[in-house]
């Protein structure tokens, strides 16, 4: 067995952003030259998520104003974890989109349904963030 790591690095301007990371998951995935196998995608902060869905603007529009009513940012003073930091509301976003994915890779592909992409979810942006891919098979 063969196993593959690489990181994705961002640096997101915005508090909160979804950034399709598919293209880069496949490129490590190519890089790899694993053809079955499992990919790992995790997001290596508190405060952000990684998940599938469709790359489509409303829907994650959708994502950001449901998020925001479960978990409002403001006033910050209502969550206990905001005594000297105001991110609490992005770690509860974070607890709700997921922490990571993993896909099936086949005859050296993503094994995806229907309109699957991989996404990083950023609840806490304004500075640099890593996404680990790990890819293990053969």
């Amino acid at each position: 067995m063969k196993t593959y790591r690489k990181e994705l690095l961002f640096d997101v301007p915005t508090r909160c952003a979804f950034i399709n990371v598919t293209p880069q998951v496949n490129q490590a995935l190519s890089e790899s030259g694993i053809r079955e196998g499992l990919v790992l995608v995790n997001a290596m902060h508190i405060t952000a998520s990684v998940f599938i869905n469709d790359d489509e603007g409303g829907l994650h529009h959708d994502f950001e104003q449901w998020l925001e009513g479960l978990a409002p940012h403001e006033p910050v003073s209502r969550y206990r974890h905001n005594v000297g930091e105001d991110n609490a509301d992005a770690h509860l976003k974070r607890q709700v989109m997921g922490r990571e994915v993993v896909v099936a890779v086949t005859e050296g592909r993503l094994d995806f349904g229907p309109w699957e992409q991989i996404f990083y979810g950023e609840f806490d942006g304004r500075r640099k963030k890593r996404v680990l891919v790990k890819i293990i098979g053969e």
